[in-house]
């Protein structure tokens, strides 16, 4: 008789598939109801996983990775960066709203770090880690249909998307689709279409690297094609320069990493899909085209550039330390569409720095774990984390990144996942090194005895 495979156990993996269908799927606008702080369901989650991860570090049983990790040291050199900036200025005076603002930050980037953390540490297998990117394209592929539904049908699906709870986060509903040359620039599910064009860009290289994977182990590839198609038309459905800026530079880097039959493939992809996109939505490739060719006389980004004077004055008044985090909000506040310059006035030149030290650290172990590896899938994977990590770094020079929770999220959880795959390639690094410390294959025999633990003279010794 067959033995029925015992059900999985929930762990690290199946907590953050939940985190992230919450936060891609369910309207970014809507807030938990009667919290003294405007949290979101995604938000709450967050702040419960690095209570997990917290909690897993006490014990030695919950399988928790432990032990020097350079993700796990970036991410706590940056916690204690914003940390030493919130208590500095709130230790000064601050107007009551902006002392609000920057305790609302604060616990927002609590989530942020406890959601890094899981992913980093708790995710106990590639195969895991994989269930969790299948999740963020299945999530992101859910927020493109609203979009295309959004731009094709004028049809907001997000406006009837009320559940019991849950209110708006503020007192006027925020417009998920707004114009630009007469054409719709659409949200999805998430804040604003500038968020939902760069997060788009940062999945659709994961959905890739999905079909590519499924493909090399024999496995149906077609559904992760459809929902790289998929999301991909949703980047082009927000009409957004950032998006199509930061696609470039993780193109950049995947064509450079790639082999020359996945090159060209690739390109010649591209350039169907641009004809479906000319046929599905008539005038949106010249738009585009319009957005780079008139840019030096595009108002908006005049707008983004001339407050660069008024920002480094708003610096030079405290260049380490900035005003606080979170202080420097729009309805009081001149806007800066550049996160480098926000973060300068908040955070100073301390939080700038550990923002950017967090993205390039991931980049670089991401990098470093496609140097180690043999496995096709994992060299690949590495370079895709790596590239998606490129996105964030330049989309923070175009907008406010880190006031849009759906981008930053994850930015955060990627982070992550480069530390989980450098944790498995030390592993497998490690394994490796005992198995060939023995030279005959009776000792051989051993070391895999003593690595899998399925020998039944060690389960004798141990009950003696």
């Amino acid at each position: 008789m067959k033995p029925t495979a015992l059900p999985r156990r929930a762990d690290g993996a199946t907590l953050v598939g939940l985190f992230v269908l919450i936060l891609l799927i369910l309207p970014a606008r809507l807030a938990v109801a009667g919290l003294p702080l405007s949290l979101t369901p995604a938000e709450i989650m967050a702040l419960v996983l690095g209570v997990v991860w917290v909690c897993a570090q006490m014990i030695s049983t919950a399988g928790v990775a432990k032990g020097s990790n350079p993700i796990r040291t970036s991410i706590f050199a940056y916690g204690m960066i914003l940390l030493a900036v919130y208590g500095y200025t709130t230790s000064l005076y601050l107007p009551s709203d902006e002392l609000n603002l920057a305790d609302h930050t604060i616990v927002l980037y609590l989530g942020y770090v406890g959601l890094l953390l899981v992913v980093c540490d708790g995710i106990g297998s590639r195969e895991r880690l994989d269930f969790v990117l299948k999740a963020l394209v299945i999530g992101g592929t859910f927020a493109a249909i609203v979009a295309l539904m959004q731009f094709r049908l004028d049809f907001d699906l997000t406006q009837y998307m009320k559940i019991p709870g849950l209110r708006h986060t503020s007192a006027e509903e925020v417009p998920t689709v707004i114009s630009r040359s007469d054409l719709r620039r659409v949200a999805g599910t998430l804040g604003h279409p500038i968020e939902f064009g760069a997060l788009s860009a940062m999945l659709l290289p994961l959905a890739a690297h999905l079909g590519f994977q499924a493909r090399s182990r024999g496995q149906a590839a077609t559904r992760w094609w459809i929902c790289a198609v998929i999301i991909a038309a949703g980047l082009m459905f927000s009409v957004s320069r950032t998006a199509v800026l930061g696609l470039a530079g993780a193109g950049l880097i995947l064509l450079l990493g790639w082999s020359n039959r996945r090159r060209i493939v690739t390109i010649g992809a591209f350039a169907v899909f641009l004809g479906f996109m000319k046929v599905l939505a008539p005038g949106l490739i010249g738009t585009f085209y319009n957005l780079f060719a008139g840019a030096g006389d595009d108002s908006s980004i005049m707008y983004r550039t001339h407050d660069y004077p008024f920002a480094m004055r708003e610096f030079a008044k405290s260049p380490i330390f900035g005003r606080g985090p979170g202080t420097w909000y729009p309805f009081k506040h001149q806007v800066f569409d550049n996160q480098y310059l926000l973060s300068l006035v908040e955070t100073g030149l301390l939080g700038v720095l550990g923002f950017v030290g967090v993205i390039v650290c991931g980049i670089v172990v991401a990098l470093r774990v496609r140097r180690l590896s043999t496995d096709p899938n994992v060299r690949n994977l590495g370079l895709t984390i790596a590239a998606c990590l490129v996105i964030p770094l330049l989309g923070a020079a175009t907008f406010d990144m880190l006031s849009f929770p759906g981008i930053t999220s994850v930015m955060f959880l990627l982070v992550g996942a480069a530390g989980a795959l450098l944790r498995y390639e030390r592993a497998d690094q490690a394994d490796k090194l005992l198995l060939s410390s023995f030279q005959e294959p009776a000792d051989r025999s051993r070391s895999l005895i003593a690595l899998t633990g399925n020998g039944h003279g060690s389960a004798r010794s141990g009950s003696s």
